[in-house]
């Protein structure tokens, strides 16, 4: 910047966070800042770790200590300055909680203003906006309790009516023949062992299922009896999924029916809430319409006592439209929607916020965006930043990148080779600058040649989940199908509904990997078990001491390297483990090494070095595999918790080459890549595709469509819009004849190549 006025940039002086080296740089306050560079290349330190870090440590050390006390303690990233900071929100992609309450209309306060609407306008008359919530006692289903399902247990997944006890009726899995589950039950006296259930009476029938729990002996043991349905319920029906072991999820997937409720039809509402209308219509209908359609009813009304509320009611319903999510409904749980769809739910709060001289953080926000969706996100930034707001983006997409003021590209490469700012200026600055990012804003993917030929297919028939419309669609075996259309055209409901569950079929997606506290790169991918038997085999002991979760676990922090601190009220607190200094092993671990590394040393390794460190072997397959899939910048022993959507459906990957799988499918796999990323992600299909494979990628991503042998296209819009398929075919002749918005753009994009 000129020697203009200091206070109008955001000054960072010598940025260190992870692998930021000395980093500092000037942003101009009031701008849209894009950040570019490679994955792994300091963009989220710099953005997320640094200046919306110390911006949140900032707002919190306003409040007073007494209110601090309360709140987490931010550490202060590692930074020497940081100047003219104004409040950060941050809107990630991070799912929204999946909490069953919680849908898109709770969430972005739609409902609420829904709410008051009809305790004023609705007849007859039932109350104030309370009487409408089923988060509340007023509103709420009495049946369901506002959840809108119950669940019911199919008792033929439970035992088989044709055999009895002694013959092994109950197929629950701890209850075989003899277990002591099977013993209490069998020698109840309430029916005998040797009758078939299918001649049990009615009273032994419901004593077997669904009687409370009663005294009992069994054997010369008093215990306590409970039937059947009782039992499962509190075994295997109070714990939370996600802590169950695999056979018995599978289990209760199988046995538990999640249906409707009969008594609010899944409306969540009580009879009160559903008999008050407005033109006819309820609250639950106007939750079930359409979001574009709900925006048209409510502009229809006209009722000048609510007239400021039904405006906001129309611009915030308005505004959901504008960014491509009008094919939502407000009764959608939250839990259901994609990250991109998340983020920009969350940024829809923030338009409607009378906040300036904010910074906005986002993280890129066109995951999940077609094209045409893409362009409409550019304007709602824009608007973001006209009303006096700093904007930060950090983002791969040319289209967004086109539209900064001003540019921050890191690298030049990945992890170590990353973290230096290659250039940072206006964008024709940047096309000119040599960097790898300015060498790849104009750079277009070709349009394949010739199309591989299919080995046959795969039938789609009927196809009507969600919004499809009965779709047949063959999907060809043996090479790259690539499933695109706009956001909430129907591709993820044809793919995810029709094509995962098969025989053979493998899905690699974004969705958060279970456990991650302790998990890492090296567990995950079963690269621990090679390097801890390299080091029990050159040191002579057992390779369970090199398993920081099992005996060479530092005793102080559990292995863990970090001791958690939970505070009743909010947030734990990770603090470093004093003892081991966060290298999570005893110190007699630490002292055995392999080629002069211990392994707390290897395990800090990223997987580019470590793949020279194992030149062969298991662990050297393993390795070479997560470089293949764009992840040599990780590092061993990184929480996995800590990843990105992309990076962890590309660790998936990495797992998923290593099975005889004939079918991938990839949900949208460039997400978070950049455009040098992106190519070596098309070599890599080709090699899978190669290899014998089918492989299936639903994207947005016009490098990935131009590069595919045959395309699906769902639309011709979204919501009710979508659910047909629009065209199929090669992408050459999609850009030759093809009449849909993905052909339009697909034309425009090649035409530069």
């Amino acid at each position: 910047m000129h020697s203009a006025d200091s206070h109008s940039v955001i000054q960072v002086r010598g940025a260190r966070e992870n692998n930021l080296a000395d980093v500092s740089v000037d942003l101009p306050k009031r701008r849209l800042t894009v950040f570019t560079g490679v994955s792994g290349s300091g963009k989220s330190s710099l953005v997320f770790g640094t200046i919306a870090a110390e911006s949140k440590r900032l707002i919190n050390e306003t409040y007073s200590a007494f209110l601090q006390s309360f709140m987490p303690s931010l550490g202060r990233p590692d930074v020497d300055e940081l100047r003219n900071l104004s409040a950060a929100i941050v809107v990630d992609q991070e799912r929204m909680g999946a909490n069953s309450r919680s849908t898109v209309g709770t969430a972005t306060d739609a409902y609420a203003m829904l709410r008051i609407v009809f305790s004023r306008l609705g007849t007859p008359h039932i109350g104030p906006a309370g009487a409408f919530s089923f988060n509340l006692p007023e509103g709420m289903c009495p049946e369901c309790e506002g959840v809108g399902q119950v669940s019911k247990i199919d008792v033929d997944q439970l035992v088989d009516r044709e055999l009895s006890l002694n013959e092994g009726a109950i197929t629950v899995p701890n209850f075989a023949v003899d277990s002591w589950y099977w013993q209490v039950m069998a020698g109840s006296g309430f029916y005998s062992p040797d009758k078939k259930l299918k001649d049990f009476t009615e009273q032994e029938w419901e004593d077997f299922l669904h009687k409370g729990s009663t005294k009992v002996k069994a054997g010369t043991h008093n215990t306590t009896y409970e039937g059947l349905i009782t039992k499962v319920q509190r075994l295997y029906l109070t714990k939370d999924r996600e802590s169950m072991q695999p056979h018995i999820r599978a289990f209760v997937d199988r046995a538990v029916v999640f249906a409707g409720c009969p008594s609010c039809g899944g409306t969540r509402l009580n009879q009160a809430a559903l008999s008050s209308t407005i033109n006819g219509v309820n609250i639950a209908q106007c939750s079930s319409m359409q979001i574009s359609d709900l925006a048209r009813f409510v502009t229809d009304l006209d009722a000048p006592q609510v007239a400021p509320l039904l405006g906001n009611l129309r611009d915030l319903l308005e505004s959901l439209v504008e960014i491509g999510l009008g094919y939502l409904s407000l009764d959608r749980p939250s839990g259901t929607l994609s990250g991109g769809e998340a983020q920009r739910v969350k940024m829809v709060r923030h338009l409607g916020s009378s906040l300036t001289d904010v910074t906005y953080v986002f993280d890129e926000p066109t995951a999940g965006l077609h094209p045409h969706d893409i362009q409409r996100m550019n304007g709602l930034l824009e608007r973001l930043r006209d009303k006096g707001n700093t904007v930060l983006v950090v983002e791969h997409k040319p289209e967004v990148i086109a539209i900064a003021d001003h540019v921050v590209d890191l690298g030049p490469g990945a992890g170590a080779e990353g973290g230096h700012v290659c250039y940072s200026g206006d964008v024709a600055g940047l096309r000119a600058s040599g960097t790898l990012t300015g060498r790849h804003l104009e750079h277009r993917a070709r349009l394949r040649e010739t199309p591989r030929t299919p080995r046959g297919k795969m039938s789609i028939e009927g196809a009507d989940l969600h919004n499809l419309r009965g779709v047949d669609v063959d999907v060809p075996l043996g090479v790259l199908t690539v499933v695109t259309g706009v956001a909430g055209s129907g591709k993820s409901s044809l793919i995810h509904g029709y094509v995962a569950g098969r025989e053979g079929v493998v899905v690699a997606d974004q969705s958060p990997i279970r456990g991650s506290r302790r998990s890492n790169p090296a567990t995950y991918t079963g690269l621990l078990n090679p390097i801890r038997t390299a080091f029990a085999k050159a040191n002579g002991v057992k390779p369970a001491l090199f398993s920081a979760n099992s005996e060479g676990a530092c005793t102080h922090c559990g292995g863990l390297g970090v001791i958690y601190t939970d505070l009743a009220m909010m947030a734990g607190v990770a603090s470093v483990c004093e003892k081991c200094e966060g290298r999570r092993f005893t110190p007699e671990v630490l002292a055995y090494t392999l080629r002069g590394k211990n392994i707390s040393e290897v395990l800090d390794m990223s997987v580019a070095e470590a793949h020279d460190f194992f030149p062969s072997g298991q662990a050297h397959v393993i390795l070479g595999r997560l470089r293949d899939v764009g992840l040599g910048y990780l590092r061993l022993g990184q929480p996995l918790n800590t990843l990105s959507g992309g990076e962890r459906q590309r660790i998936k990957l990495a797992i998923h080459m290593a099975e005889k799988a004939a079918t991938y499918v990839l949900d949208e796999p460039t997400t978070g890549l950049h455009m040098a990323d992106v190519d070596h992600l098309l070599a890599l299909l080709d090699q899978l595709v190669d290899g014998g494979n089918t492989v299936i990628v639903i994207e947005h991503h016009q490098a990935v469509m131009a590069h595919a042998d045959w395309i699906i296209d769902l639309g011709p819009g979204a919501g009710h819009d979508g659910g047909e398929v629009v065209f199929t075919g090669t992408p050459a002749d999609l850009v030759a004849r093809g009449d849909t918005l993905t052909a339009r753009h697909l034309r425009e994009y090649t035409a530069g190549s």
